[in-house]
Protein backbone atom coordinates (compact mmCIF):
# COMPACT_ATOMS: atom_id res chain seq x y z
CA UNK A 1 0.00 0.00 0.00
CA UNK A 2 1.31 3.43 -0.90
CA UNK A 3 0.17 6.60 0.80
CA UNK A 4 1.05 9.98 -0.59
CA UNK A 5 0.54 13.17 1.38
CA UNK A 6 1.09 16.59 -0.17
CA UNK A 7 1.40 19.52 2.21
CA UNK A 8 1.06 23.06 0.99
CA UNK A 9 2.75 24.99 3.79
CA UNK A 10 5.38 27.69 3.95
CA UNK A 11 8.84 27.27 5.49
CA UNK A 12 7.68 29.53 8.34
CA UNK A 13 4.79 27.16 9.06
CA UNK A 14 7.13 24.15 9.01
CA UNK A 15 9.45 25.92 11.47
CA UNK A 16 6.57 26.59 13.84
CA UNK A 17 5.18 23.07 13.43
CA UNK A 18 8.52 21.53 14.35
CA UNK A 19 9.06 23.94 17.25
CA UNK A 20 12.24 25.45 15.82
CA UNK A 21 13.28 28.91 17.04
CA UNK A 22 12.88 31.99 14.86
CA UNK A 23 16.44 33.16 14.26
CA UNK A 24 15.64 35.85 11.71
CA UNK A 25 16.14 38.74 14.22
CA UNK A 26 19.53 37.27 15.18
CA UNK A 27 20.55 36.95 11.53
CA UNK A 28 19.51 40.52 10.83
CA UNK A 29 21.49 41.82 13.82
CA UNK A 30 24.55 39.81 12.81
CA UNK A 31 24.37 41.10 9.22
CA UNK A 32 23.99 44.67 10.49
CA UNK A 33 27.16 44.30 12.59
CA UNK A 34 29.09 42.82 9.67
CA UNK A 35 27.85 45.63 7.41
CA UNK A 36 28.97 48.25 9.98
CA UNK A 37 32.44 46.71 10.15
CA UNK A 38 32.71 46.58 6.36
CA UNK A 39 31.60 50.21 6.02
CA UNK A 40 34.19 51.27 8.61
CA UNK A 41 36.82 50.29 6.06
CA UNK A 42 40.18 48.86 6.94
CA UNK A 43 39.82 49.97 10.58
CA UNK A 44 38.36 47.19 12.67
CA UNK A 45 37.44 45.07 9.68
CA UNK A 46 39.50 41.98 9.26
CA UNK A 47 37.73 39.43 7.05
CA UNK A 48 39.90 36.60 8.33
CA UNK A 49 39.03 37.32 11.97
CA UNK A 50 35.38 37.76 11.08
CA UNK A 51 35.13 34.39 9.33
CA UNK A 52 37.52 32.38 11.54
CA UNK A 53 34.79 30.83 13.78
CA UNK A 54 32.86 29.63 10.74
CA UNK A 55 35.84 28.34 8.78
CA UNK A 56 37.56 26.52 11.64
CA UNK A 57 34.47 24.39 12.22
CA UNK A 58 34.03 23.76 8.50
CA UNK A 59 37.65 22.63 8.08
CA UNK A 60 37.45 20.40 11.14
CA UNK A 61 34.31 18.78 9.73
CA UNK A 62 36.04 18.24 6.38
CA UNK A 63 39.00 16.57 8.11
CA UNK A 64 36.66 14.15 9.89
CA UNK A 65 34.79 13.48 6.64
CA UNK A 66 38.02 12.83 4.71
CA UNK A 67 39.26 10.47 7.41
CA UNK A 68 35.97 8.57 7.30
CA UNK A 69 36.19 8.25 3.50
CA UNK A 70 39.80 7.09 3.72
CA UNK A 71 38.84 4.45 6.28
CA UNK A 72 35.90 3.26 4.18
CA UNK A 73 37.99 3.12 1.00
CA UNK A 74 40.68 1.19 2.86
CA UNK A 75 38.15 -1.42 3.95
CA UNK A 76 36.48 -1.63 0.53
CA UNK A 77 39.74 -1.59 -1.39
CA UNK A 78 40.88 -4.88 0.02
CA UNK A 79 44.12 -3.59 1.45
CA UNK A 80 44.42 -6.84 3.38
CA UNK A 81 44.05 -5.25 6.77
CA UNK A 82 41.33 -6.82 8.86
CA UNK A 83 40.78 -9.67 6.38
CA UNK A 84 41.27 -13.30 7.19
CA UNK A 85 43.66 -15.22 5.00
CA UNK A 86 42.30 -18.52 3.71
Amino acid sequence: MNIKVDLDITPEEVRRLMGLPDIQPFQEELMARIREQMEAGAEGYDPQTLMRPFLSNAFASMDVFQKMLTDVMGMAGGSGEGRKKD
